[in-house]
């Protein structure tokens, strides 16, 4: 077949073009840029292959030259392209992208005659080569991980062979330079890019070069497989050269550490299995850390027995220093979820919370079914013998998310001087149960939003109607949540949540559906069509929807500002008064009657409080309030009677025989004098969070210093409140994932499986309570999957312009 081809040389390049004579089909060229070292002996001779494919094109000829309208695009074009590459190196070397822009820099070419930008290359700022700037990870990977860049590597070592050859350049060995009659000697060029291209057509004329080329049965898709093949060639030359850097002992036992440490504290999220992939073990070679199996060894080994003694170590002894402390347990209630991913059963979690307000972890035990109070009550007596040893009076008091009235109840009456409540998290919760189950409200709306629902994703022509405004509006196409058929929705409201908030969210989606002709016809003939029309069509409908959707989000935001400030137990009376004052005013917004509201939620109140609500609120300095006289009392006018009643009663409890008269008459005394106002104002000093934007009080711990340091004369009193306010009213301490209660439900029938799993929870409970890390990984993967990065959206930009250049 005839073939032209041409010779450029420029600063030491030499760019050799290969094309096919035939004018009826256009055939790819073979570009070859070789760059010719300065000195053969330092540049190793590590050729290797990097393809960058063109657009094909099936037309035998072109337009005319483009206008200058045309010209101006490209233009600006080429500088949108070269400005985003600019902008995505300048993140990256301040840590924000990917490695090679350290050593990759975009420059603009120009035309020499006009000065116009007509192209965006890479240039390796080691050894000055010039690259196409149509894909910089590829560039990267072949010019500087696989060793073409000279000056990226640490070069030859002592007794190391040069590489050969590479195989594609074996059939260019005959190329000619410069006229046709001077012969090319023999050179040892690198291998920069192989270019596979389509000749560039004028008119009705294709320009004809000849010249012998490398022809692959396979075509262009077996350039790759060519330089692998050449790769492995090189291995065999250089079997003892290192992939990697090498380091020290210590750096690798560093190294380890850091990356047992990670895993551990992963529990459940990575798994063990992982370190055997195959992309994890090429890492680990690329930086000189041991293989695979050996790393296995010490993860599951004696390191992992190591860091639980001495996170163990260091628990116990938060808690030697710590003259009284209290139990936190959390995992009593059945959830659907728990269900899910561990058949049916439950993960218990037990912590200690100390003075200092910090937690501990203790353990984690696996409940099977439903568990009894009586069961319930032993494993709750025998963590607390198991925590304080002996002095089973350093334990104050035990909260706990259920067993409330019963299990809690009796250990309080058995040993006289703890206070146990349950978790104001569930209260609230459960108060949310107790309107779905008893304000005829909900029980309207979710029967009406449940046959919206269903007939909008059952009915194929409707439901098309809506996936396409859907997406118009909200650019989702997705249909409506719905209640599992599985589950009843009257009686379990976190389904039904889920589908008011998307019936809300698609309020305007599902009017334009009504307003369809197709709709119209379907109502004159289907009553069900009619009736749901009726519904959506009425602003009653959506003013009912509106309001229990807006209640249960009150109540839930509340929830989760409990999860993140974990008040103590001086706020549950704040907190349920502040939840009265946000339901009144929400039944005055939606013209709904008080009375059957109030009623529930004074029910919930009784059933969850307990005396030692009223006692903390009264003794804890951060609710005293300034008299006309200005003095700082406690706050005993927003008790009922009966409240400053259970005041005296738990007091009279918690003393001693022989101090219980002591207790009361320091009580009149701290009732009538109340704190110095210094000090009050000290206490109650605010400041901004620099997080959430919320006023928090200054420094949490002043509230138990005053009484054991400006309130001494008030013995007797001080050391029950020192006990008392530090108490905190809910059980979570932080959020375990599924991976987390899988890993003991995998491993629960072998003993030592079991052990090295809860040896791993351990260690990561440990270390996010350490770090007072509440959330759990699937909220942080959700917030990440939902965020719209401004950099990927930059390179996406970035990229989908690179056909243009």
């Amino acid at each position: 077949m005839p073939q032209n081809e041409s010779h450029i040389h420029h600063n030491d390049e030499t760019t050799l073009t290969t094309s096919s004579s035939q004018s009826q089909h256009c055939t790819p060229i073979l570009t070859l840029h070789l760059r010719e070292p300065q000195d053969p002996i330092l540049v190793p001779n590590s050729d290797t292959l990097c393809t960058t494919t063109m657009a094909s094109t099936n037309s035998t000829s072109t337009d005319p030259l483009p206008s200058s309208s045309s010209d101006d695009i490209a233009v600006k074009a080429v500088n949108k392209r070269y400005e985003g590459l600019v902008t995505v190196r300048t993140k990256a070397i301040k840590g924000k992208g990917a490695w090679y822009w350290a050593h990759l820099e975009p420059i603009l070419v120009r035309n020499p005659d006009t000065g116009v930008p007509k192209s965006v290359k890479l240039k390796c700022s080691l050894c000055d080569s010039v690259f196409s700037a149509s894909n910089p990870s590829r560039t990267a990977s072949e010019h500087l991980k696989r060793g073409t860049c000279s000056n990226f590597s640490s070069g030859l070592k002592p007794g190391s062979v040069p590489s050969p050859l590479p195989i594609s350049s074996v059939a260019g060995s005959n190329r000619k330079r410069g006229s046709p009659g001077s012969p090319l000697p023999y050179q040892n060029h690198a291998l920069a890019m192989v270019e596979i291209g389509y000749p560039q057509v004028h008119g009705n004329t294709v320009n004809q070069q000849n010249q012998h080329h490398l022809v692959l049965s396979g075509g262009k898709e077996d350039l790759c497989a060519l330089a692998m093949f050449e790769d492995s060639v090189k291995k065999l030359k250089s079997p003892k050269t290192s992939p990697g850097p090498a380091l020290s002992k210590d750096q690798v036992n560093s190294a380890l550490e850091l990356l047992a440490d990670w895993f551990y504290e992963c529990c459940g999220s990575v798994s063990l299995s992982t370190i055997e992939h195959r992309k994890f073990q090429a890492f680990l070679g690329q930086v000189g850390l041991p293989a695979a199996t050996s790393l296995r060894r010490e993860i599951s080994g004696p390191r992992l027995d190591a860091r639980f003694s001495e996170a163990k170590a260091e628990s116990e002894a938060k808690i030697r220093d710590a003259m009284f402390f209290q139990v936190a347990s959390d995992g009593w209630k059945n959830r659907n979820w728990y269900s899910l991913c561990c058949g049916g059963e439950n993960l218990v979690k037990f912590m200690v919370n100390l003075p200092n307000g910090t937690s501990v972890f203790q353990k984690a035990v696996f409940t099977g079914g439903v568990v009894s109070s009586k069961y319930a009550e032993e494993v709750l007596w025998e963590t607390v013998t198991g925590v304080s040893g002996s002095v089973v009076q350093s334990c104050v008091g035990i909260v706990a998310d259920k067993f409330k009235a019963k299990a809690l109840r009796n250990l309080e009456i058995q040993n006289h001087w703890m206070v146990n409540t349950s978790c104001q998290l569930q209260g609230f919760i459960s108060l949310i149960k107790d309107f779905n189950n008893e304000l005829p409200l909900f029980r309207v709306v979710t029967e009406n939003c449940i046959k919206v629902a269903n007939f909008v994703n059952n009915e194929s022509q409707v439901r098309n109607i809506f996936v396409k405004y859907r997406m118009q509006e909200l650019d989702y196409a997705g249909l409506l949540r719905v209640p599992s058929p599985k589950c009843d929705p009257l009686k379990n409201f976190a389904s039904v949540f889920p589908m008011l908030e998307d019936i809300l969210t698609c309020a305007r989606v599902i009017q334009m559906v009504m307003l369809e002709d197709t709709f119209k016809v379907m109502c004159m003939e289907d009553p069900l069509a009619r009736e749901v029309a009726g519904m959506v069509q009425n602003e009653g409908f959506w003013n009912e929807l509106e309001a229990v959707y807006s209640l249960v989000k009150l109540i839930k935001g509340m929830v989760q500002d409990m999860e993140a400030e974990r008040p103590l137990l001086g706020r549950c009376l704040p907190l349920w008064e502040e939840l009265r004052t946000k339901v009144k005013e929400w039944c005055a917004k939606y013209n709904v009657v008080e009375g059957p509201v109030e009623k529930i939620l004074e029910k919930r109140f009784r059933k969850n409080y307990h005396p030692a609500w009223s006692a903390a609120f009264i003794l804890d300095p951060l609710y005293l309030i300034k008299d006309t006289s200005g003095k700082y009392l406690p706050p005993f006018k927003c008790l009922t009677r009966e409240q400053e009643k259970d005041v005296d009663k738990l007091l009279t409890r918690l003393a001693s025989r022989e101090e219980a008269h002591v207790v009361l008459m320091e009580l009149m005394k701290w009732r009538s004098e109340g704190l110095d106002p210094l000090y009050a104002q000290a206490v109650q000093m605010k400041q901004r969070d620099p997080v959430t934007g919320k006023m928090k009080v200054a420094n949490p711990l002043s509230s138990r210093l005053v009484w054991e340091t400006c309130l001494c004369e008030l013995k007797s009193l001080g050391k029950i409140a020192v006990r008392l306010i530090f108490l905190h009213a809910t059980s979570c301490g932080f959020k375990s994932n599924w991976s987390f209660i899988r890993k003991i439900s995998a491993n629960k029938n072998s003993r030592i499986g079991l052990e090295r799993a809860q040896k791993m929870i351990y260690i990561a409970a440990h270390a996010k309570l350490e770090r007072r890390d509440f959330s759990s990984e699937e909220e942080k993967d959700a917030e990440l999957l939902a965020m719209t990065g401004s950099e990927d959206g930059m390179l996406a930009e970035v990229y989908a312009d690179a056909t243009l250049v």
